[in-house]
């Protein structure tokens, strides 16, 4: 099916993915056959692709207006989308809506970008249909990410009257990681194929691991404390049930001279990016977040998730759980109890405790620091500009600099912490692109 495609081939060349799973194979054959597609597989497994390489078929070349309609519940899983979408390196431009920045900046690149996909949360999307801000009309494929997510999250008032502005729709793609017991006549369903890959293939050896670690005292955070010393430098994300547990735990293990970074909803939107791309590009190894990192972030190689409170119920600990052990990965994940704590039903009361050693020693510091860039996309900067700027100015080799994350007003990069202090004498007072700007490590 693949090979008979020059565009999606070409797209899994830029995205070096060599070949698809079954659940991706299926949604592709799936979306070939006109009719609506629900698709229902775990968190990891896989489903942004899933989406958008049959697009890449449904897509019309030369069309200036808005072609697809791609709706989720949040700004990180929008802005994730839009990233893999556009490392597919395809002719077609997307634009990005979310609340949290400025609407007329969307506006403005709708008008003068003229997107074929628009990526959005239902109610900045809704926001700019009343304004006018797009022509609905010419949307033929609806896509909703998490449907079940942006039920929960209350946008079901939001999307009804999204998709009742979207008369030339033909065709409704709507993913999740549970089974609904009813879809909302809302979504217009029309003879619909059902894929399901929730059930996992009997036989299989599991990928994920859990582990319990008893806590001796009803305050666990000596105990996280001992068990991420234990974990060293491995990728992990800690799981609170709230913002300010979140801040509070952070802020101890600072204390301790454990380098962390915290992610939850309370945060300011970049302070939010910075956190995650530290954790992405390996220069922070702790995660500590809220139950928002659970769903619609594309982090690779989380290696352990640890429950520092217990998730409020099954799906969230599921969900949480699917941070790691993603695609043909294995993972651990840790519940850390006190003794009077009660492990929920939905858990399995049998499960291995992992004893902690008696002596431990704090992981030493990342090799790799985040650097931050004044400048970003609205600047003309790209990342070849960024990566030739350090390699000529600051006398970096190719295995020196990490991954570059450009955003509209500013950027990142990932640099090896032996190198900082000579890189940041060499380019004192140097101009990247010819334009004076702040380089610093982010904070």
């Amino acid at each position: 099916m693949i090979q008979n495609n020059e565009l999606i081939r070409t797209a899994l060349q830029n995205l070096k993915i060599e070949t698809l799973n079954p659940m991706q194979e299926a949604a592709l054959d799936a979306v070939s056959k006109d009719k609506d597609v629900i698709l229902l597989s775990p968190t990891g497994s896989g489903k942004t692709l899933a989406f958008l390489l049959p697009l890449l078929r449904l897509l019309k070349p030369g069309d200036h207006t808005i072609q697809v309609l791609i709706l989720v519940p949040s700004r990180e899983l929008a802005l994730q989308i839009d990233s893999v979408f556009k490392s597919m390196n395809t002719s077609w431009k997307t634009c990005c809506c979310y609340g949290g920045h400025p609407i007329s900046e969307e506006k403005k690149s709708i008008l003068g970008n003229h997107p074929a996909v628009i990526i959005g949360t239902p109610g900045r999307i809704t926001d700019h249909l009343s304004k006018g801000n797009f022509d609905p009309d010419t949307i033929h494929t609806l896509i909703i990410d998490e449907f079940d997510k942006s039920l929960e999250f209350g946008f079901h008032d939001e999307m009804a009257e999204i998709i009742a502005q979207l008369p030339g729709l033909k065709r409704r793609i709507l993913l999740s990681a549970t089974d609904a017991e009813e879809i909302p006549q809302f979504t217009g369903l029309n003879r619909t194929i059902k894929l399901n890959f929730l059930s996992d293939s009997a036989g299989e050896k599991p990928r994920l691991t859990l582990k319990k670690v008893i806590s001796p005292a009803k305050d666990k955070i000596d105990t996280l404390y001992k068990l991420l010393c234990t974990l060293g430098n491995t990728s992990t994300i800690v799981f609170c049930n709230h913002r300010d547990a979140v801040d509070r735990i952070g802020s101890l293990l600072t204390e301790k001279g454990l380098y962390n970074e915290r992610f939850h909803g309370g945060m300011e939107q970049p302070d939010r990016e910075r956190a995650l791309y530290k954790f992405r590009n390996g220069s922070c190894h702790v995660l500590i977040s809220t139950d928002l990192a659970a769903r619609g972030l594309d982090i690779p190689e989380v290696e352990h998730i640890i429950h520092y409170h217990m998730p409020v119920n099954e799906e969230a600990f599921t969900h949480r759980n699917g941070r790691t052990a993603r695609w043909d990965a294995t993972g651990t994940s840790y519940l850390i109890l006190n003794e009077e704590e009660k492990v929920p039903e939905y858990i399995p009361s049998e499960i291995e405790t992992f004893e902690l050693p008696e002596k431990i020693s704090r992981p030493p510091k990342s090799l790799w620091v985040t650097l931050y860039i004044g400048k970003g996309k609205k600047d003309k900067l790209s990342k070849m500009d960024i990566a030739g700027f350090l390699y000529k100015k600051g006398n970096l080799s190719h295995e020196d600099v990490g991954t570059i994350d450009v955003k509209e007003h500013y950027a990142f990069v990932a640099v090896r912490r032996s190198k900082v202090k000579q890189l940041m004498t060499l380019i004192q007072g140097e101009k990247i692109k010819g334009m004076k700007t702040l380089i610093e490590e982010a904070d």
